[in-house]
């Protein structure tokens, strides 16, 4: 029987440098640091799911050589949002003193791009009260968030998202591990769909082999929720074909019957955009309202408005013509 109790992602989380995957030029510096028993503040960013946090962590078992209690704390900062954190427990940590032959203690901060920039001060001023005696490792998805000070004091690593044939190897690997049967397509599906994204790539693997105990296109498809998926399609032919009402009720129905998530629409029909038979210039218009929509739904913008004023802008961009040809 097929075990489900452990969540993947966790289970086959890499523990040491040299299991990392398809990171050979950021391992290979950060080895170094393990093998002078040195190293500046650090600085990673880059997408959801490409390493980021693995690799600090494995960084920090490496360099304790396993021996990591009291050596290290890890803070997501999503959670403590607040200077507070930083004024106690932050400082708290970083005036004791290290234990072992490492000359320095490690604090990961995670999601360090959510604090507030009065709370980002306060860190700068605490790294450099206390670097003498620790090293901090800042992980972030935007770098612009981070303020200057704080980027300047550390050595920036950027992590980008992992190509599909390293992700395909690794969830070949974790089914065979499982004892997971697979089939090719499913997997090649999970791929596309994760976006350079590791862990919901696994996640997804994990969640589409508990649906039948196999990781096939059916349960993928039923995991993942494609058939959604293709009728974001038609909420942008509707469109596109200059029936913008048959839009607006499929998109509606995708929101709040189908529970398709708003950016996962708006990620859908960027990609019907660039296949679409606009000139170069409707496209670019089009594509510049596509950002200014998914910047205001993630910042509270009702979804329905901002996306049907999208397709609204759709449907009066097509020629008779070129409706016709479609």
């Amino acid at each position: 029987m097929m075990e489900t109790e452990q969540v993947w992602t966790e289970k086959y989380r890499p523990r040491r440098l040299s299991e990392m995957v398809d990171r050979e030029e950021i391992v290979k510096r950060l080895e170094t640091f393990v093998k002078t028993k040195n190293m500046p503040h650090l600085l990673f960013v880059g997408p959801p799911g490409t390493s980021k946090t693995t690799s600090a962590l494995a960084l920090v078992y490496d360099m304790y050589n396993g021996n990591v209690s009291g050596n290290y704390i890890e803070l997501n900062a999503s959670d403590e949002r607040g200077i507070d954190v930083i004024r106690s427990r932050v400082k708290e940590f970083a005036r004791s003193v290290p234990l072992g032959e490492v000359p320095f203690k490690i604090i990961i901060l995670d999601e360090c791009d959510s604090t507030t920039e009065e709370a980002q001060q306060a860190l700068r001023r605490t790294m450099e009260r206390y670097s003498n005696t620790t090293r901090f490792i800042l992980i972030a998805n935007e770098l612009y968030k981070i303020i200057e000070p704080i980027q300047s004091r550390c050595a920036v690593f950027r992590f980008s998202p992992l190509p599909d044939n390293a992700i395909l190897e690794r969830l070949k690997e974790i089914a065979t591990k499982e004892n997971i049967k697979y089939e090719e397509e499913a997997l090649k599906m999970i791929v596309e769909k994760s976006e350079g994204d590791m862990r919901k790539a696994i996640n997804f693997a994990q969640g589409a082999a508990a649906i039948e105990g196999a990781i096939t296109v059916k349960s993928v498809k039923d995991f993942i929720g494609y058939a959604g998926i293709g009728k974001i399609d038609q909420v942008f032919e509707k469109a596109f074909h200059g029936d913008l009402e048959a839009a607006i009720n499929t998109l509606n129905n995708l929101l709040y019957n189908e529970g398709i998530p708003p950016r996962e629409i708006i990620r859908e029909i960027h990609k019907n955009i660039m296949q679409a038979s606009f000139s170069s210039q409707e496209k670019a218009d089009v594509v510049s309202m596509l950002a200014d929509v998914e910047y205001r739904v993630r910042s509270g913008g009702d979804p329905e408005i901002q996306i049907s004023a999208l397709l609204a802008k759709i449907s009066m961009l097509p020629s008779e013509k070129r409706r016709k040809q479609s």
